[in-house]
């Protein structure tokens, strides 16, 4: 994240173990987030009228300091993409297919699954959770890709797919997951009214200015001083930047929510369960698939944490618009974070464990099943 990551195995560290060869500041990335949670908490707990300031203006249902958190956070990772490799993963049709089974089929069932199967007597955080399942992944998983040494080609193709079947998909699975498939079970049904062009807005400001800002700072960069300068002096400088925005977007986001976290530690438990079942499940059987599908890791670190990830944004902005702020509904949306956070941060630590299973790139790819080294 903070442009300190080795992007390949170094062959003087034992074993390739590429944990040795994060910086100081990435390595202790989880003392990092869990104080800026604490500080989140402590601050909407502790000053009175924080929550209200902070979410007295927004962008596309989101609170404009978490807006703003994001874009800072989102820039430097989309700078670091070579969009002239894109052409790689784009004819990779494995890789594509393998994303969108994971997470357009696969991750709102399991997550529908988890939430009846933990939840029976919780309606409100049952349908909060499986809003969250419906909503990919868009902005973090670049960051916990990025820290894992994963494709970062393959990840914003496979972020862009998410972003465009989220605008075409979202609501029509929130009806079939909360009133069709509900009705088909015999089971208790929920009504989700969603208006596509609410999802297309955050799509476009979270995903939108950051990629065409990465896009356009590599394409002058480049063309004024080379690649070389650009990757070997530029990117350094704002590689830092993603780590603060991360951070400062933790902060206030558990600052907006600290209240209703802490006073519900119960309820807080309750959901976390099936959040920590999920991320469990879908990266680990997404990493075991593509292995099993003979992808490099690379390109299984991007397919695997893309699966993983949910888009928490859009779940709470969702989850507040249709049943309100105070709602059960918006509560499990506002724990997604609260689980997802630490718990991607420790599948990158497993992740670049498992890095020394996987075979490494050593040439452009001569075909559609591989990328370039980076």
């Amino acid at each position: 994240m903070s442009d300190t990551v080795n992007e390949t195995r170094d062959p003087s560290t034992p074993d390739g173990d590429v944990l040795h060869q994060l910086s100081t500041l990435d390595r202790f990335l989880p003392v990092w987030i869990g104080v800026a949670m604490v500080v989140g908490l402590l601050l909407g707990r502790l000053v009175p009228g924080m929550d209200d300031a902070l979410a007295a203006v927004e962008i596309g249902s989101v609170s404009l300091p978490i807006a703003v958190g994001l874009l800072i956070m989102m820039y430097p990772v989309l700078a670091k993409v070579r969009y002239d490799e894109l052409g790689h993963v784009t004819r990779d049709t494995r890789l594509l297919g393998t994303s969108i089974f994971l997470n357009w089929v696969l991750g709102p069932a399991l997550m529908f699954a988890l939430a009846w199967l933990l939840l029976p007597d919780l309606p409100e955080y049952r349908t909060g959770l499986i809003i969250v399942g419906l909503a990919r992944c868009i902005a973090m998983v670049l960051i916990w890709n990025d820290l894992a040494c994963g494709d970062r080609e393959a990840a914003a193709i496979l972020v862009a797919i998410n972003a465009v079947f989220q605008i075409l998909a979202f609501a029509v699975l929130g009806y079939f997951y909360l009133q069709v498939l509900p009705g088909w079970l015999g089971l208790e049904q929920a009504a989700l009214d969603v208006s596509i062009w609410g999802i297309a807005k955050s799509v476009l400001v979270f995903l939108g200015i950051p990629l065409l800002a990465g896009y356009l700072t590599r394409t002058i960069g480049e063309r004024a001083k080379g690649r070389d300068w650009y990757e070997s002096k530029f990117l350094p400088k704002i590689g830092p930047a993603a780590l603060y925005g991360l951070l400062f977007t933790i902060v206030i986001l558990f600052a907006l929510q600290g209240d209703t976290i802490t006073s519900k530690p119960l309820d807080v438990a309750r959901i976390a369960l099936p959040l920590l079942v999920y991320f469990a499940l879908m990266w680990g059987g997404s990493m075991l698939l593509t292995k099993a599908l003979g992808f490099d890791y690379q390109r299984a670190t991007a397919v695997s944490f893309t699966a993983a990830g949910n888009n928490f944004e859009l779940a709470i902005a969702v989850a507040i618009g249709v049943f309100g702020v105070t709602s059960g509904q918006a509560l499990a949306g506002v724990v997604g974070p609260l689980i997802e956070v630490p718990a991607l941060v420790g599948l990158v630590y497993v992740s670049l464990w498992a890095r020394r299973f996987y075979r490494e790139r050593t040439s452009a790819p001569t075909d559609t099943t591989a990328g370039a080294d980076r």
